[in-house]
């Protein structure tokens, strides 16, 4: 173990591994944490991060191996053993029950109270002063519901606190939080190390490492590769033992001005969410061609509602979605595709492909059924097998055969057939939404590479993402969406992430004012 200026050890799992039937998703793994301090584990989509954390809190059984908590043998065979000993979890995806109150939320499953009576005077004090002593700012009795995202996550963090964790493994927990409540959640971790609270932070991000760990734990494809001082160690070298190979980490963008009329508009568009309430409020935007338009917001601000509206899976209440001269309002999505409008979905298991499908079959959805990939009345598999071979070529899917079923892939990979579909159909008008989410530095760098690309073709492109970082490395423009409206417009040379950040989050006050994109 490197040693670093923390306390003694509190924790360590030797040996740790986990076979599953098809994967070896941790071999002989041996970390170690010391009380006060923050570490991290880093590695590729699917390195075996996860599924050490889910040992370490008993959500799964080791195959092999030991886990000492203060030199003493511990076995967990559930969360509720884990939690008696003293450890907490903040899941990427909350558990929160979205009606009930911030106090219940915390309490719930270990209620203060005699003969099934619940002390809710009693509850109420100790959240709150749970809440000044971290200072974490919370309403005790606020409905979740009600709450922003990062709001949400104090809540998973307090109820860890009210269990009396001493050691907090937090999971990919900048995800979904703006560059404001990054910050507040870094002075959080701070304050939690100052305290005693010993902190696991499950990530890819090799910012988030840099900016907040004292050691960090490198993972790739569920061996233990690297044990790292984080001030001594460079994200060039951080990137290169995550993917074994070098990695280009800054997006090279040839400056590029978008000039002419715009190829593609959307005017006055007003479109409702699942539950029939409006999710979209008259918004306007439109991208001249060779141009990437970048749509920064929180999740939940209409953006998925946006991309379907355009690609014509959602109704369209009032308003025009207007291509190269076309009013694609009242099109079918076929008729879209056909026109040249291409999508990339921000859900690709749901949306974007069809998972019991062979790879060749999912990189031809869309035409399957014109030439060259018919013949008669059959499908001409000769040419769906030469065109996905070139395709799983030009686009470095990693795998054996275009015959193999898409559900065996790779997050990366499976992102990269659908990107290879879309973009090889050479469309004008690309939709792109959340196209790196969950994935690591080297599909990232690919894709990026790949979008670029496209531009660079004179292709005009919506992009969608909740990364900053990748909404500022990518776009010509960048607009910002709150609750369903664009509320401005930035250039992102002119600009930086805290200024994006608090339009993200304020655009409903009238000091954020409203712009229409055009």
């Amino acid at each position: 173990m490197i040693e670093n200026d923390a306390g003694t050890i509190c924790l360590k799992m030797e040996h740790i591994s986990k076979q599953f039937p098809k994967v070896h998703a941790n071999d002989d793994i041996t970390i170690s944490l010391k009380t006060g301090e923050i570490l991290c584990l880093l590695g590729e989509n699917g390195a075996g991060k996860s599924t050490l954390m889910n040992i370490l809190y008993g959500l799964y059984q080791p195959t092999r191996g030991s886990i000492y908590l203060h030199n003493n043998k511990v076995t967990f065979h559930s969360p509720k053993e884990a939690i008696k000993h003293g450890l907490g979890m903040v899941h990427q995806h909350f558990m929160l029950i979205e009606n009930l109150s911030v106090m219940e939320n915390i309490i719930l499953g270990t209620e203060p109270g005699k003969v099934g009576l619940i002390d809710f005077r009693k509850a109420r004090e100790t959240v709150r002063e749970l809440s000044a002593q971290h200072h974490l700012a919370i309403n005790p009795d606020a409905k979740i519901e009600n709450l922003s995202v990062g709001q949400q996550q104090r809540v998973e963090i307090l109820k860890a606190l009210y269990r009396k964790a001493k050691i907090l493994i937090l999971d990919e927990p900048t995800a979904v939080l703006t560059p404001q409540e990054v910050e507040d959640l870094f002075r959080v971790i701070g304050s939690l190390r100052e305290k005693g609270v010993s902190i696991i932070i499950i990530t890819h991000k090799l910012e988030e490492v840099k900016a907040i760990s004292e050691r960090v734990y490198i993972l790739r494809r569920g061996k233990l590769v690297g044990e790292e001082l984080t001030k001594s160690i460079s994200k060039e070298k951080l990137a290169h033992l995550m993917v074994g190979r070098d990695v280009v980490l800054t997006v090279k963008k040839t400056g590029k001005k978008s000039e002419g009329k715009p190829i593609f508009s959307v005017k006055g568009l007003s479109v409702n969410d699942d539950k029939g309430l409006c999710a979209l409020y008259d918004l306007s935007l439109s991208i001249r061609p060779g141009e990437i338009v970048g749509i920064a917001g929180v999740g939940g601000n209409g953006q998925r509602e946006l991309a379907e509206a355009i690609i014509g899976t959602r109704t369209v209440e009032t308003g025009d979605i207007l291509f190269d001269g076309k009013n694609f309002s009242a099109m079918r999505t076929k008729q879209r595709i056909e026109h040249g409008l291409s999508y990339v979905p921000s859900d690709r298991l749901k949306h974007g492909l069809i998972l019991p499908m062979k790879i060749c079959e999912n990189l031809i959805i869309g035409f399957h059924d014109k030439k060259p990939f018919m013949k008669g009345i059959n499908l001409n598999s000769g040419e769906i097998d030469k065109t996905a071979r070139g395709l799983v070529k030009e686009y470095d899917i990693r795998t054996h055969s275009v015959m193999e079923t898409v559900s065996n892939l790779s997050g990366g990979n499976q992102q990269k057939v659908i990107l290879a579909r879309e973009f090889s159909r050479n469309p004008g008008v690309l939709i792109v939404s959340q196209p790196t989410r969950g994935l690591d530095v080297g599909a990232i760098e690919f894709i990026h590479s790949e979008i670029l690309k496209m531009r660079d073709k004179n292709v005009a492109i919506l992009l969608i993402s909740m990364e900053l970082e990748e909404i500022f490395a990518l776009s010509d423009r960048i607009l910002v969406m709150f609750e369903g409206r664009i509320v401005k417009e930035f250039e992102p040379e002119k600009t930086d992430h805290k200024e994006v950040g608090f339009y993200m989050t304020c655009g409903g006050n009238a000091e954020c004012g409203g712009q229409s994109g055009e």
